[in-house]
Parts: C-alpha cells; structure tokens; sequence
C-alpha cells in the first residue's frame, strides 16, 4: 500500500464516487432511504413496467446497485462487484433506450455510463488504495474478472426477456402484434 501510484489515486477516486453515488440509488429501492420508495413502493411501479415478481426484481436490483457500488467503494471483490453493477445497469438500459440518450430526458446516458465505468474498474482492477489490496487480491483474481464479466451480458438478457414477454403478455388483445402470415 506505501507504493501508491497516481493510477491507484485515481481509481480510489472513481470507484468511491461511483460506488457512493450506487450505493445510495441501491438504498432507495433497499429501504427507502434518500427519499425512495423502499422494497414495496418501488415493486408497486415495477410491476407496471413488466418486473415479474416485481419485489424479488427490486431486491436483486437494489443488492446489484447498493452491494455493487458498496463494494467497488471499498474496492473489495472488485470483479463480482463490478460485474453486478454492469448487469443491473445493462437491464436499467434497456428500461430507458425509450427515452432517448440523454438522462434529463429519461434517456440510457447516466445508466450506461455507470456500467461501463464498473466494467472498467473490473477489468481494471481496484488498485493498491483498496481492501482487495489488503487481502492480497485473494477476491480479485483475474479468473474471477473474466467469470464475472463473462456472466453479465447472459443474465441481463435473461432479466430483459422475461421483462418483455410480461409485457406483451399484459397487453390487450387489440393492441398485441399481428401474428406472421
């Protein structure tokens, strides 16, 4: 730790910000802190949205964006941490791709570039200012980077599709796609 370099500074300085900024959305959805709706108000508008079972949603999102950004605060089993941040953000993408690229206007730009600086410090590593670091790096080989990173884009995918298919599911018969002829 006495070797700290201006990259070691520099990814303390990312990966507290971003995982501060993480960790309160995450608490919002968690328990309602920070004037969010908790686990039952955020479900109540999940489940609008197609989360199905929306609670069980809203805890894995909130664990994701919380535990995720906690964690990468802390620089401690970076690769699951980055990689659970990545795939809440690729599934919270997908949400806003309705709303264009920019965030004011309820566009994919704040969430994408979330998940992308948390891939990034995944691959990256936390750097020697870290608790990985303290442990030897015992919680961030790179295998488990490659593993975690390996898992994301499947699991979001899976999150989306079942996102969808509540969706078309829940709309009325009228307003369903015509069959292929």
């Amino acid at each position: 730790m006495g070797n700290a370099s201006g990259r070691d500074v520099g990814l303390l300085v990312l990966r507290t910000a971003m995982g501060g900024i993480l960790f309160v959305h995450g608490a919002q959805k968690l328990f309602g802190w920070f004037g969010g709706g908790g686990i039952a108000g955020t479900a109540a508008g999940w489940e609008k949205i197609g989360f199905r079972p929306a609670e069980a949603n809203v805890v894995a999102a909130g664990l994701g964006t919380a535990g995720g950004g906690a964690l990468l605060a802390l620089g401690l089993a970076t690769p699951a941490a980055g990689a659970a941040v990545a795939g809440t953000m690729a599934v919270a993408a997908e949400m806003h791709v309705p709303g264009g690229f920019f965030a004011h206007e309820g566009g994919v730009e704040y969430v994408a570039f979330l998940g992308i600086a948390a891939t990034a410090v995944a691959i990256a590593g936390p750097g020697e200012l870290s608790v990985d670091a303290l442990l030897g790096h015992r919680l961030n080989r790179p295998w488990m980077r490659n593993v975690a990173l390996a898992l994301v884009a499947p699991a979001a995918a899976v999150v989306i599709r079942r996102r969808r298919q509540a969706l078309a599911a829940a709309r009325p018969a009228d307003e369903a796609e015509p069959a292929d002829a």
